[in-house]
């Protein structure tokens, strides 16, 4: 089977990058990926299996399957991180908040918070898209380096809430703008306790790729 055959397909592409990010189950892709169908999940890691890419790995009963890189899948990073990179430079400027599909935006955002800049225990943030009249509202929950996203109330007790527009949320997450410059701008609001308000650079969810500059020129 010819590679362009196996990759030339975005849904091809979102799998391969969830697998690079450590994503191995079916339910997991989903949530990262949630205009996918579970058909179409499906028939790709079959494909990706097929070929050889990833294996299929059985687990205790009662548990899902595991899907995880082969050394054929993991000679793919350089290919997938340099298309990420060539996205982020020469297409940023095209990426509008309208095309975003928020539960996959929400499920990068919460991945990408730092936790070493948060205190020990539990910290639960309260996001609000103020622009969105449908799943507005995300409980991000981090204890430690595990980090849950709940479109629901989870019945914590809420320690930061921060809200934006999508669009503001998308530049503060791509480090088009810091923290402070935004709450000054009044394009994002936080509220909490002031040592969290203070440190809050160090904690806020960053895109791996923020610091890729889009191109200045075509030519």
């Amino acid at each position: 089977m010819a590679s362009a055959e196996i990759l030339g397909d975005k849904w091809t592409l979102l799998l391969l990058r969830e697998l690079f990010l450590g994503t191995t189950r079916f339910s997991r892709f989903q949530k990262a990926i949630p205009r996918m169908s579970p058909s179409i999940l499906s028939k790709r890691l079959k494909t990706l299996e097929a070929a050889e890419i990833i294996v299929r790995r059985a687990v205790p009963a009662g548990q899902a399957a595991e899907y995880t890189l082969t050394r054929c899948g993991r000679e793919l990073g350089p290919i997938v991180e340099n298309m990420a990179v060539w996205g982020m430079r020469w297409r940023k400027r095209s990426i509008a908040a309208q095309d975003c599909d928020l539960g996959g935006f929400m499920w990068d955002f919460h991945r990408t918070l730092n936790t070493q800049g948060l205190p020990d225990g539990e910290t639960v943030i309260l996001v609000q898209i103020s622009d969105r009249s449908d799943l507005n509202t995300w409980w991000v929950i981090a204890n430690g380096d595990a980090i849950d996203l709940c479109p629901e109330d989870p019945g914590h007790a809420v320690d930061i809430y921060l809200t934006a527009s999508l669009a503001n949320l998308i530049a503060l997450w791509m480090g088009d703008v810091t923290v402070r410059d935004a709450v000054e701008a009044r394009s994002v609001f936080l509220d909490g306790p002031r040592h969290l308000l203070e440190s809050a650079q160090e904690w806020m969810a960053r895109s791996p790729l923020a610091g890729v500059e889009p191109a200045a020129s075509i030519l």
